[in-house]
């Protein structure tokens, strides 16, 4: 079985095939701030093209499905459905959180993911080991500011490693809350990545998961500015 993992919902684009096993067989990340609807097709093709088969040949698809940025999930989302129509296969949506958290699940520590949502606030989630392969989530998803997330962390007694975009921002802040209990997961693991989407969808599919492409919907865990806006015009 080969899935395409799409992997949208931030700054980074990156794709990647996986086939038997959940073995990664080819995998594309740029983070050159080009926009995602310029980069996400050669990179699909030039996978598919590097894994050595042929688009027939994938079973199905899978996709950030959020939290992230609401611009980034439409263009991911929308080029996952229509590869998955064209081809006939079905899709499988992955929190980006637990894409974040898959290569770092065996660290022993509590995993902490944070991507920037603005408004000093961060999306994240809480995973502690995995079950059947996947992180395991015992908090989350939320969008909270650093010093919200910092009072649900001290209810736990383990290190909590972090990684993600808002990493950058607010590491600082994080050692000012949290001291030696927080460490930060090494550059290579910090980013999304797409071979980590591909992986969970393969272990998603082959439990029989999926769903037909008009389905699948994003998880924002917060409203967009326009939606907010709409919602307080009919409050009126």
């Amino acid at each position: 079985m080969y899935i395409l993992g799409i992997e949208a919902a931030t700054p980074v684009a990156s794709v990647a095939v996986v086939g038997g096993g959940g073995m990664i067989l080819s995998e594309r990340l740029v983070n050159n701030r080009r926009t995602h609807s310029i980069n996400l097709l050669p990179m699909i093709k030039a996978v598919i093209e590097e894994a050595g088969i042929k688009k027939e040949q994938i079973n199905g698809v899978a996709v950030s499905s959020g939290p992230g940025s609401f611009t980034g999930l439409r263009i991911g989302l929308t080029t996952a459905k229509t590869l998955a129509l064209t081809w006939g296969v079905p899709v499988v949506g992955v929190s980006t959180l637990e894409a974040l958290a898959l290569p770092v699940v065996s660290s022993g520590q509590l995993i902490c993911p944070i991507l920037n949502a603005r408004k000093n606030e961060v999306y994240t989630s809480i995973f502690r080991g995995a079950i059947l392969g996947r992180p395991h989530n015992i908090e989350g998803p939320l969008a909270l500011s650093v010093k919200d997330l910092a009072s649900i962390l001290s209810r736990y007694e383990e290190t909590v490693i972090f990684l993600g975009d808002a990493v950058v921002e607010y590491r600082e802040e994080i050692l000012s809350l949290l001291g030696d209990r927080a460490i930060f997961a090494p550059q290579s693991a910090m980013l999304p990545r797409g071979g980590a989407v591909a992986e969970i969808g393969h272990l998603e599919m082959a439990r029989g998961g999926g769903v037909g492409p008009l389905e699948l919907q994003a998880q924002y865990v917060r409203l967009s500015e326009a939606e907010v806006k709409l919602a307080c015009q009919g409050r009126k």
